[in-house]
């Protein structure tokens, strides 16, 4: 039975935090383009962004560490 984005959506957000990351880095890898809303400049700086992670220039920080220091900080 086909489904509305809607209630896809609200099927999504009943589910616990770690399956609901799951499901939007598995939907995440079928898009193989930024989405045509996206403006050039910024479709550029995310790729600018993608080849310095790929290429060991920049090191991503987890999340939890970003919050903890925000949190240390305020």
């Amino acid at each position: 039975m086909p489904r509305t984005v809607a209630e896809l959506l609200d099927a999504a957000l009943a589910l616990p935090e770690a399956e609901r990351a799951e499901l939007a880095e598995l939907i995440e890898a079928t898009i193989l383009s930024p989405p045509s809303s996206l403006r050039p400049a910024w479709a550029e700086e995310l790729r600018r962004r993608a080849a310095e992670i790929d290429s060991g220039q920049v090191r991503p920080v987890p999340w939890d560490e970003v919050r903890r220091q925000v949190s240390d900080a305020l």
